[in-house]
């Protein structure tokens, strides 16, 4: 009866796993068609660059690659848990710091004020603790 049971219990962990499995991949292509998507737009800001509207096509390319690093990012997290079944940190820590940096570099299209000023200051504080998280990663894997 005990071995029936413990067939069993095997048998829906199995079944569950795949789904979770099935799960993650379709959130891998809809993060790939997310990434691909971002990078058309990155393309349709160097349109505007060639076509004489230069400092808002620069920022609208640069805001969409550093979009496609931070989904691309995401998704390295998920295909390292397909692929080890443990959640790889150094690419979250990757992603956050290049969305900080995405928002310090689109900071100055809003007019300066103390709240402002106070989101700034908390971005910095943020690439900082994370680029330490990175620092400090790589340090313990040696």
């Amino acid at each position: 009866m005990k071995a029936t049971y413990e067939e069993f219990e095997k048998k829906i962990v199995s079944i569950l796993s795949s789904g979770t499995h099935l799960i993650y991949v379709f959130i891998a292509v809809v993060l790939l068609a997310l990434a691909a998507l971002s990078l058309l737009d990155a393309f349709a800001g160097i349109d505007m660059i060639i076509t004489g509207a230069k400092d808002s096509g620069m920022m609208k390319a640069l805001h969409a690659v550093l979009l496609t690093i931070v989904i691309i990012e995401i998704m390295e997290t998920v295909l390292g848990y397909l692929r080890t079944h443990t959640i790889q940190i150094r690419p979250i820590l990757i992603a956050g710091i290049t969305a900080m940096v995405r928002r310090l570099l689109f900071f100055d299209t809003q007019p300066l004020s103390l709240l402002l000023l106070g989101e700034v200051l908390l971005a910095i504080i943020a690439v900082l603790v994370l680029t330490m998280s990175i620092i400090y990663l790589e340090k313990e894997l040696k």
